[in-house]
């Protein structure tokens, strides 16, 4: 999850990747979004920033149905609570979806230069239609707050340039997690905006650049815990791997454009501790990215679709869009030497 006092745009030696890693599965926000989030790739090492970021992803149809990434009946931005349909299972009908958007807004600060400090509060707007019935749940999410170390800081060689960053956070239980429709029946787990559990995880993330082109793997591990109803997510991971070149515009202006693949596991819902077998997870996805660097402000777009994916009962991912902007301060001074 991470990224970094420089003014204006430096040189590729001390380019840096930027990899907000929202830790994933099920959690905050799209619920069912076993994914870290992309958030581009920067030229701020060290920076403390605030950013804007909105992700959007869909799954529908069934195996053996098409899928598309924006299902008809679907708004792509976020849709206020709709709570007036009566519940039902799915059963193959190619109009079935499930829709998770998140607008998050991201907070990282350096403590020193090679210790950072982040936390991610995400406002949701999940839908799920099954045989024509749609819900919505928006609300705030949970909240995640981690910290990262720069293990590993190389960035200022000729040729070849290195960062390892290792970290390790939590997600608190700040979103609901009962709502219910207009029958009083509570919607499905992954519907809500929050999970009602206190998750953990770990996380690392390494740079390697050769010139102005390079390669960031990065990947997180997820302990997820058990909320009051005794639902839970098993454990997941996600692991994210982009090639990346460095192509300057003018003296203010650089574009980095990217190519995603995206892996993500888990093996779905608990009840009281026992897998379930529902919403398992087990993907892979691959897309492009763009990030744009005009003086302090980072423009980010990701677009990715699925490449394999598990047979499963429920709808298919079809894909994911994230978009953001992050403003990078001109950090000077830390607290810590």
């Amino acid at each position: 999850m991470n990224l970094f006092v420089i003014r204006g745009l430096p040189s590729f030696k001390k380019f840096g990747i930027s990899f907000l890693i929202l830790l994933a599965a099920f959690t905050s926000a799209s619920a069912c979004d076993i994914c870290g989030c992309f958030m581009g790739i920067t030229p701020y090492d060290n920076q403390s920033s605030i950013s804007l970021l909105y992700r959007y992803r869909s799954f529908n149809g069934y195996h053996g149905q098409n899928q598309s990434l924006f299902p008809s009946g679907a708004n792509f931005l976020p849709a206020g609570n709709k709570l007036d349909a009566p519940l039902t299972n799915h059963n193959g009908d190619p109009s079935d979806l499930e829709v998770y958007r998140a607008l998050e807004v991201r907070a990282r600060y350096f403590l020193s230069k090679r210790i950072e400090l982040n936390a991610i509060v995400p406002y949701n707007s999940n839908s799920e239609r099954y045989n024509g019935n749609l819900n919505t749940v928006a609300g705030i999410g949970d909240v995640n707050i981690y910290s990262g170390y720069h293990l590993l800081r190389k960035l200022d060689q000729k040729k070849v340039n290195q960062r390892l960053i290792v970290g390790a956070g939590f997600k608190l239980p700040t979103g609901s997690n009962d709502a219910t429709n207009f029958q009083g029946l509570r919607l499905s787990t992954l519907s809500q905006t929050g999970t009602g559990s206190t998750d953990g995880f770990i996380y690392f993330n390494y740079l390697v650049g050769y010139k102005r082109s390079g390669a960031s793997l990065s990947s997180t591990y997820k302990m997820n815990g058990e909320n009051a109803e005794k639902e839970s997510i098993a454990n997941s991971n996600t692991t994210f791997l982009n090639f990346f070149h460095n192509v300057t515009l003018s003296k203010k202006l650089q574009l980095v454009p990217s190519v995603q693949i995206a892996y993500e596991y888990s093996a779905g819902e608990k009840y009281n501790g026992v897998k379930t077998g529902e919403h398992r997870m087990n993907n892979l996805m691959t897309g492009i990215g763009a990030d744009l660097f005009i003086n302090n402000i980072t423009l980010n777009m990701a677009l990715q679709s699925k490449a394999w994916t598990v047979k499963d009962d429920h709808p298919m991912p079809a894909g994911r869009v994230v978009l953001g902007v992050t403003y990078n301060f001109n950090q000077l001074y830390y607290l810590l030497n």
